[in-house]
């Protein structure tokens, strides 16, 4: 079965220096029929103006995974670490027991735009962690690029849940498939550009829910950025 989630069918939050689109239930916006899928339970598209940010805040029991697009984010947290990411980074940072942080735009001139992705954790009270790799785009152009995963297999950042992140980026390449075990589910969210998944026209912003299917097709890249969730369909 596929579902598809439409750009304009996400929540919407405007601050004045961030403006941000939720893919999933999240803060003030609630949607019953949005609400996670699988242990995925947030995709929020963020966009935060110069020198602004999110002040210091906790977090326990998450998997918090940011995918720079656009721009530099700044990050600091009570485990001591303090960096500031750009596009092609991957930053992990596993809450467990209780972590505090902020997050700022890094430049004071120009906009950050990246996404974050929050993946409910196989078991709670793990120890906190943070690690972050980057990947060219050359790692990702016409093919799948594993970018998280359970076991931090080819250089990917290691999530505490059995999940694997790819990335691509399909600009007139050749058509990609992956194959979904029985008993995964798949999710497609389109960063930037546009892309056929699994004969479906989507654009930047839109998603596609994947079940009982043998696996993910992408095809017909334009200035495509695509991230692919490989999932249980229980968290």
């Amino acid at each position: 079965m596929l579902k598809i989630r439409k750009n304009e069918e996400r929540g919407v939050a405007e601050h004045g220096w961030l403006s941000s689109r939720h893919s999933f239930s999240f803060g003030g916006y609630h949607d019953p029929a949005h609400s996670g899928f699988g242990p995925l339970l947030v995709i929020n598209e963020d966009r935060v103006e110069p020198g602004r940010g999110f002040g210091k805040h906790g977090h326990r029991d998450m998997e918090i995974i940011s995918y720079v697009l656009e721009g530099k984010l700044a990050h600091s947290d009570s485990m001591g670490n303090g960096s500031v990411i750009g596009y092609g980074d991957v930053q992990r940072m596993s809450a467990g027991t209780g972590v505090m942080h902020s997050e700022y735009n890094g430049s004071s001139e120009e906009g950050v735009h990246f996404l974050q992705i929050w993946i409910e954790p196989c078991r709670e009270g793990l120890p906190p962690g943070y690690e972050e790799k980057h990947f060219t785009r050359d790692e990702k152009k016409g093919r799948l690029r594993l970018i998280a995963s359970a076991d931090g297999t080819d250089g990917s950042v290691l999530i505490h849940q059995n999940a694997r992140i790819y990335a691509s980026i399909l600009d007139g390449d050749a058509p990609l498939e992956h194959l979904l075990d029985a008993g995964r589910i798949g999710y497609v969210h389109v960063a930037t550009g546009s892309v056929t998944v699994n004969g479906l026209a989507l654009q930047a912003g839109d998603a596609l829910k994947i079940t009982d299917e043998i696996g993910v097709r992408l095809e017909n890249g334009r200035d495509a950025e695509v991230l692919v969730f490989d999932l249980p369909a229980q968290a």
